[in-house]
């Protein structure tokens, strides 16, 4: 039984320096590394299902990722704008 055919990583040499530097940078947003290492491993040629075991993120997840760095690259493992008002535990916790 055959799945959907996942979207192809191919990185640049330039992607691939800006991805491990992210994954290696401390003060990097965690998000933001676990999703290089998402992209680090779907260029390598795993599939989504054995990305998201190695890494304990659901295979959607690492779909979703790998998707959004195709159409987008770099740009598009940043988080989206958000619109609305910050959620109400945030402005709690800047209160204190």
């Amino acid at each position: 039984m055959v799945g959907r055919l996942a979207d192809e990583v191919v990185l640049s040499e330039e992607e691939r320096a800006f991805l491990e530097a992210q994954v290696r940078r401390h003060k990097a947003a965690r998000s933001l590394s676990d999703r290089c290492r998402m992209i680090l491993l779907c260029a390598e040629g795993l599939q989504s299902k054995e990305a998201g075991a190695r890494l304990g993120v659901h295979e959607h997840t690492v779909g979703k990722w790998r998707r959004r760095f195709v159409k987008e690259r770099i740009e598009g493992l940043t988080d989206e704008y958000r619109p609305g008002r910050p959620a109400p535990y945030r402005t709690i916790r800047l209160l204190r």
